[in-house]
């Protein structure tokens, strides 16, 4: 009977072994030599689901290095003042790309609502705070149109946002003649400081942020943008009117371009219609790098800051060891095609 009862222990039939067919395992199943899932949890979840705060992180170490003016209180602040006009367009395609889609019409968008700033209050001699609820309007309007194409059109996002691109930035050229149009002084202190040394613009940047949280985190709208991107067919079987929440998606990303218009018009004291080209593309690179994924159902707000003040430090250390212009858009590109990539890597393991 002894003998029987060792025999069944040597072949595993009284205990499961953790051998595999690589050899034995540890405890937990990792090998004995060990790997980087040895690393200790906390450190392993900074990495993983950490990402871009990571390299945030070891970009501001390295610049502080290379750079001893970049953690002066003045270019700190610049650097908010950078991020703040991308950051909050970026925090309105965060939704689009939470949802699976895309916007490319966002700096469009921005510009021609800044033009119908500045048209209607200094042109049409309308009150700014009219002016300012108009040009939000405007941006509305634009993301609507862009979802009704989407939604009940059927029109690829790519598509459709790309013809809003050019829609938006034809709009702000014919209304403003080609020429810039200044703002009221009122709006124009949008762009200054608070106590002679906070930016408004940083300001502006956080209540948009927090505004992005908060719908993501706590409304129904934020709740069906996860589930329309991870899976649209079967967010519709659970009930969810996709086409309908398509135009709260498209309609808020045009109403945070909207803002990010106004901030950049406040900052320049003139509504320009060529203003904001290729923001659209840092917007969406900023949401990507922040850990968003593409296809949709995965992305959150911080992550996109945490995107939008990677390129603002990013360019502005360039700036200060006096890197070529040229050479920075080597440099800001390769990060991007670097973040998908660490993004992927991380996706997988």
């Amino acid at each position: 009977m002894a003998t029987d009862i060792h025999s069944s222990r040597g072949h595993g039939l009284g205990k499961k072994s953790s051998d595999g067919p690589d050899g034995p395992k540890g405890p937990d199943g990792r090998g004995p030599g060990g790997s980087w899932r040895d690393a200790p949890p906390l450190l392993r979840k900074l990495l993983l689901e950490n990402g871009a705060l990571s390299g945030l992180a070891v970009l501001v170490i390295a610049l502080a290095v290379m750079s001893p003016d970049f953690l002066g209180t003045q270019n700190l602040l610049n650097v908010g003042v950078q991020a703040a006009v991308t950051a909050i367009l970026a925090f309105g395609v965060t939704f689009v790309v939470v949802a699976g889609g895309i916007d490319l019409s966002v700096g469009s968008v921005a510009a021609l609502s800044a033009i119908m700033l500045g048209w209607t209050s200094t042109k049409e001699g309308l009150p700014v705070w009219l002016s300012v609820l108009l040009a939000v309007g405007t941006g509305v309007a634009c993301g609507l149109v862009s979802g009704g194409l989407i939604a009940y059109g059927k029109l690829p996002p790519f598509i459709a946002t790309l013809a809003m691109l050019s829609v938006g930035r034809g709009l702000s050229l014919v209304l403003s003649d080609g020429t810039p149009i200044a703002l009221p002084a009122s709006v124009a202190t949008v762009g200054e400081t608070l106590g002679g040394w906070f930016p408004v613009p940083v300001l502006v940047l956080v209540v948009m942020g927090g505004l992005t949280a908060l719908v993501l985190a706590r409304t129904y709208s934020g709740r069906a943008m996860y589930a329309i991107g991870g899976n649209e067919e079967a967010a519709r079987l659970s009930g969810i009117r996709v086409r309908r929440q398509k135009l709260v998606i498209y309609a808020l990303s045009g109403a945070f371009a909207a803002v990010a218009g106004i901030v950049l018009a406040s900052r320049l004291a003139s509504a320009q219609p060529q203003a904001a080209t290729g923001y659209e593309l840092d917007a969406i690179a900023a949401v990507v790098i922040g850990g968003a994924s593409l296809s949709g159902g995965v992305g959150k707000a911080s992550g996109t800051l945490v995107g939008a003040l990677i390129l603002a430090i990013l360019r502005n250390g360039l700036n200060l060891l006096e890197v070529s212009i040229f050479w920075q858009q080597v440099v800001i590109g390769a990060v991007i095609a670097l973040a998908v990539l660490l993004d992927t890597l991380r996706r997988r393991a």
